[in-house]
């Protein structure tokens, strides 16, 4: 499925784990190595321009994060990103430069580009988000199948097993997500797309679109 390689999702120029992502071919790829990347970087980082904050937890002078906010390691806030009040990041998160974590948002094992909200009652975990998308109030990513058998990422034609017990979603660059919908295991939404509010989304969503329910999809015109 060539949309869902990492070269045709991301601008791999907007985070600060490129090196990460441009190790693998599809993005839940990297998942398994968020943590251990964290760690290898975060002691080069710039002391000028971030502080440790505790152990395995570097954190931009210029971010604001509010006093209430909850940060556990390995953890990389970047430049001017905004963590609000009560946001829960249990760690395995990069936020990417001017990221906007919410009240009530549960980070878990993510890459975060630059520029993305996910800014009221949202919980990402397992996933990689692209630069500037956005989730809606109160959409998630659901990243346990309930039968708890691996995730399989399903096109139209093909099929990919990932060996993945817990994979959330890949959202591409610009996708809109509206509010109180459940992004299913294995969720990849292309490039450009919309996401109607109170959505079920699976599988594979091609890239300029607009998702209505799984069976209108349409091309954006």
């Amino acid at each position: 499925m060539e949309q869902c390689r990492v070269k045709n999702l991301y601008n791999l120029n907007e985070t600060i784990a490129a090196e990460l992502l441009k190790s693998v071919e599809y993005p839940w790829e990297a998942l398994k190595g968020i943590s251990g990347f964290i760690r290898k970087i975060g002691p080069s980082l710039d002391p000028a321009v971030y502080e440790k904050r505790g152990e395995d937890i570097w954190v931009a002078k210029s971010a604001r994060v509010a006093p209430t906010a909850f940060l556990n390691g390995p953890l990389i806030i970047d430049e001017e990103a905004e963590i609000r009040h009560c946001a829960f990041i249990r760690g395995s998160a990069i936020v990417g430069k001017g990221s906007v974590v919410g009240n009530s948002t549960e980070l878990k094992n993510v890459v975060v580009f630059n520029q993305v909200q996910v800014p009221h009652y949202n919980y990402v975990g397992d996933s990689v988000l692209g630069y500037k998308s956005h989730m809606g109030a109160g959409s998630i990513t659901s990243n346990v199948k309930s039968d708890k058998t691996l995730v399989v990422v399903k096109g139209k034609e093909t099929q990919i097993e990932t060996g993945l017990k817990k994979f959330g979603a890949m959202l591409g660059d610009f996708v809109e997500v509206g509010c109180n919908s459940v992004l299913n295991p294995g969720t990849v939404v292309g490039r450009h797309t919309n996401i109607y509010p109170l959505s079920m989304v699976r599988g594979v969503v091609p890239g300029n679109s607009v998702y209505k329910n799984k069976n209108e999809v349409v091309p954006k015109e």
